[in-house]
């Protein structure tokens, strides 16, 4: 009776708090372990045995963390920002970081719009006077937002989301934001302008929105605070850090700004006699703990964001929403899947073929790969890129630990001299039965290929004849995938169709009788059954692709049952027997 074997669930740790709706998506499938309020000596002396790491604001994802997460795949942080996470290290690792950045747009722009009502009609001052028994209504006269002009830095959702809010108010709306979509921009009723100073200097209200980098770091300072209206109110719910805080309450003292609405901070929580403190404690200023995204509305969204990316990344699929990698838009996805295994396939199955075989050509490290048909019309292929990479590079770093993927992949290949030429070919495959097909052609130079351009051809006889002879010293792999799975249909100088699964004995020979009996009889001996055999003739094209003659070259591919000893392959490579044998796994 076969002993059914038990594979332990990917373990998940969550040391901050998602919301249940979002932990019922994982718990069905992996161990998840709720372990808030360790310290980070605890969690990093306990974060090797994780596959996904789930946060919020509170947890710092270091590098020397991530260095100590020998089986992370993902860090997920649910809410917009990343600047709690280590993004280069991870990458470095080859660890995804996902976050959610639609699931508290809302929530931000709606906490924007409170804090510039708060500021104009002196919201906090007037609570906090008449809970002390005063009733002081000509002092606290406010200001109405119609007609004033709110400038917002940074047009992105949040931004655009505010302005529409803000339109309703009847405010003039101004931005600048170099990236900003100008359709967009016209549809919620705002002007662009081409510098930040521009809208400095109009700016009732000032709102930022922006992602805190070298760029955006004080970009607010004395000197920017300085041209704006004595009037002006400065709106921060975005990251702390954009406005140099001492200058703000230098200005707000002399009277040069007129308040502040700010939701974020240098340091958070800010440290006691911190400039940061006494900001919050001014009286021109409503400040609010880092509110933006706390809604129950909101942390319900990222959280249920985050742990269906989870879901997806340990499940095997590409991310939706990761910051160090290509976005993938799903109709892409979905023609880009199958071709992410045959890709994987086809480097495995270069990289074992080439180093074992007895007279072994040379492992290269120079390859070209290039997309025919359907695949040469996707805005993105870096998925199969990174395919490639992990097939070509497993088989030899599997013992190093690498988490190959397409997070690291074009990083590890550079810094193992592994060179790959991404190309898209014309290449009509209608009267195919599949949609794309992809050729692997690996050179023995770094010098650019002869192999036919996909811009332009060339009929004549002796074009055809240098193709050729380059394309005797490539060594070619070629392959399509058909109902979703993968095909190989060409293997260095030979033409048939297998499919790249499980342990495959591949052998080269001259095609005469006999043969196929030898090497029946060697696997028979050692006990190794054959589960299915293809025979590829030589390819040539000249020939239209016909068969040669008897006696002349031939490959068989075998599925074996299980892996075959080095003395088998000696005694298939004896004398009378094949050419050369190899056994790869995949």
């Amino acid at each position: 009776m076969a002993i059914p074997v038990h594979t332990p669930k990917p373990k998940i740790l969550i040391p901050e708090k998602v919301s249940p709706d979002g932990l019922a998506l994982l718990k069905d499938r992996f161990e998840v372990d709720e372990r808030k309020g360790l310290s980070p000596d605890e969690l990093k002396s306990i974060i090797g045995e994780y596959e996904a790491l789930i946060v919020r604001s509170e947890t710092k994802v270091t590098a020397e963390l991530l260095a100590a997460a020998k089986k992370l795949k993902v860090v997920a942080r649910a809410g917009v920002g990343v600047d709690n996470v280590d993004v280069v290290a991870a990458t470095k690792h080859g660890i995804i970081v996902v976050n959610s950045p639609s699931g508290n747009i809302n929530a931000a722009a709606e906490h924007t719009i409170a804090l510039m009502m708060a500021v104009a009609r002196n919201i906090g001052e007037a609570s906090a006077s008449i809970k002390a028994g005063k009733w002081e209504r000509s002092r606290l006269v406010g200001i109405e937002a119609k007609g004033k002009t709110l400038a917002i830095v940074g047009l992105g959702k949040v931004g655009l989301t505010v302005a529409r809010i803000a339109n309703g108010f009847g405010m003039r709306l101004i931005a600048y934001d170099p990236y900003a979509n100008p359709t967009l921009a016209a549809a919620a009723s705002v002007t662009l302008r081409t510098s930040l100073a521009e809208i400095l200097k109009e700016a009732d209200f000032l709102t930022l929105h922006t992602p805190l980098i070298a760029s955006t770091r004080g970009m607010i300072a004395a000197s920017e605070l300085a041209t704006m209206k004595k009037t002006a109110v400065i709106l921060n719910v975005a990251r702390g850090g954009m406005i140099d805080e001492t200058a703000l309450v230098e200005a707000l003292d002399a009277g040069t700004i007129a308040g502040a609405g700010i939701d974020v901070f240098t340091s958070e929580p800010p440290q006691a006699d911190s400039t940061a403190s006494r900001l919050i404690a001014h009286p021109k200023v409503v400040a609010t703990p880092h509110l933006g995204a706390s809604t129950k509305e909101a942390q319900e969204n990222v959280s249920i964001d985050v742990c269906e990316q989870v879901v997806s990344i340990l499940s095997g699929e590409l991310p939706r929403s990761a910051v160090n990698a290509p976005i993938i838009l799903p109709e892409e996805y979905r023609t880009l899947q199958p071709f992410v295994t045959l890709l994987e396939k086809m480097g495995s199955l270069y990289t074992q073929h080439y180093n074992s075989q007895v007279n072994a050509k040379h492992f290269r490290t120079t390859f070209d790969i290039t997309y025919e048909g359907a695949l040469a019309n996707l805005n993105t292929t870096k998925p199969l890129f990174a395919a490639l990479v992990k097939g070509l590079l497993t088989p030899i770093t599997s013992s190093d630990g690498l988490n190959i993927n397409i997070v690291n992949a074009e990083l590890l290949a550079k810094e193992r001299g592994i060179l790959i030429n991404e190309q898209r070919s014309r290449e009509n495959v209608e009267d195919k039965p599949y949609s794309s097909f992809v050729t692997l052609r690996a050179r023995a130079s770094r010098s650019p290929s002869h192999q036919r351009s996909d811009v332009s051809r060339s009929n004549s006889p002796t074009a055809t004849r240098t193709a050729k002879q380059h394309e005797s010293e490539d060594q070619v792999i070629q392959g399509f995938v058909s109902g979703n799975k993968p095909f190989i249909s060409r293997l260095d100088r030979f033409k048939g169709e297998f499919v790249p699964n499980g342990t495959l004995l591949i052998c080269r020979n001259f095609d005469s009788c006999g043969k196929i009996g030898f090497v029946g009889s060697l696997l028979g001996k050692a006990g190794v059954n054959i589960k299915f055999m293809n025979v590829a003739p030589l390819h040539d094209e000249e020939a239209g692709g016909e068969e040669e003659e008897e006696g002349s070259e031939a490959l068989m591919i075998l599925g074996v049952d299980k892996p075959v000893g080095e003395d088998v392959v000696k005694a298939l490579c004896a004398e009378g027997g094949v050419l050369e044998a190899s056994v790869v796994t995949l």
